[in-house]
């Protein structure tokens, strides 16, 4: 069967983690709209938390996002000045009366990892049934970032991982080879590969070089995706991050990060230049890199059909397996 990937071709809203924000994106006091799995939310952030609540206002129905401001560890409506705790619960009203009897708002489980903010989200209501891996940023760069709006879906743009034939034919790598087979428990899909392509180093007047990169690829449902990404040649070491959030039923947030690994021990043609200056350099080079790799899907992705079940051919890679791990996501 084919069907459009970003209709309704899929369910639109698998279950899982996704990213709401960037961690820098909600400083102590901020209150910032977003649209996740068809809801809109506020996401904000007290003195010791952060959480995620539905929009509008329990009491009645004003826009938190529009307005609505932090104070000490509740948000605070614009309305009628009605205060709700990290926990949903109504601590207090504008006029110092009584709150009324289980008044409380809608709050999502949330999980903040890795830089960014994540929510749980489950089409029965059923509670977080797996969790984020912890990321310790000890040894690594910061994180860069970038932020894409488009119309697909979050099976759609993870499946990429696994899809070894489009490496070569959209973004121009060779000799593209598994360096281990698929594997799978539960929520968590791991592969990796080694390919080759030219690069530029020194920008796009420099001479092309062809470098190997070797992937390690995580993933932990639709949602969040940790590339370890290594370039012998050039000494480096870098982590990506490919977070996917469904927003509407046909459309995503699409969130790629980037930490470079501190290069100091490094070997590799760049192991003669000072350590910060080849972090920011290199940071600076492969985010650029990520973001254009990823942009030359983005108009396969908006424009492509699901077919169920795919017509696999030798050098695919392993996408049946993919498939049917994909299956778990949907109630």
């Amino acid at each position: 069967m084919t069907v459009p990937s970003a209709g309704n071709g899929l369910p639109p809203y698998p279950n899982g983690w996704y990213a709401v924000a960037w961690s820098s994106e909600v400083a102590p006091g901020d209150v910032v709209t977003r649209l996740v799995a068809g809801q809109e939310v506020v996401v904000f952030r007290t003195r010791s938390s952060v959480a995620v609540m539905e929009a509008h206002c329990a009491h009645l129905g004003a826009h938190l996002g529009m307005g609505g401001r932090v104070v000490g560890e509740s948000i605070r409506c614009p309305f009628h000045g009605f205060c709700f705790n990290v926990t949903g619960a109504c601590v207090a009203t504008g006029y110092g009366t009584d709150v009324p009897a289980g008044l409380s708002a809608s709050t999502w489980p949330v999980r903040e990892t890795d830089g960014a903010i994540f929510v749980w989200h489950h089409s029965a209501g059923v509670a977080p049934e797996w969790e984020l891996p912890h990321f310790d940023p000890t040894g690594f760069g910061p994180l860069a970032h970038r932020t894409f709006q488009l119309r697909d879906h979050p099976q759609e743009t993870t499946e990429n991982s696994v899809d070894l034939g489009h490496f070569a034919v959209v973004h121009g790598y060779r000799d593209v080879e598994l360096a281990r087979d698929v594997t799978t428990d539960g929520h968590y899909l791991n592969i990796g590969y080694r390919a080759r392509r030219p690069l530029r180093p020194l920008g796009t007047l420099g001479p092309a070089m062809e470098t190997g990169f070797e992937y390690d690829i995580n993933i932990h449902g639709f949602g969040y995706s940790q590339v370890d990404v290594l370039i012998p040649r050039l000494g480096l070491d870098a982590r990506l991050l490919v977070l996917a959030t469904p927003r509407d039923g046909e459309n995503i947030d699409l969130r790629l990060g980037l930490r470079v690994r501190d290069p100091e021990g490094r070997s590799g043609l760049l192991r003669a230049l000072p350590a910060r200056l080849v972090r920011a350099g290199a940071t600076r080079f492969i985010l650029k890199g990520f973001t254009d790799d990823a942009r030359q899907d983005f108009p396969i992705w908006e424009n492509k059909a699901y077919v169920s079940p795919p017509r696999l051919a030798r050098g695919d890679g392993p996408i049946g397996i993919y498939r049917k791990w994909a299956r778990q996501f949907y109630t």
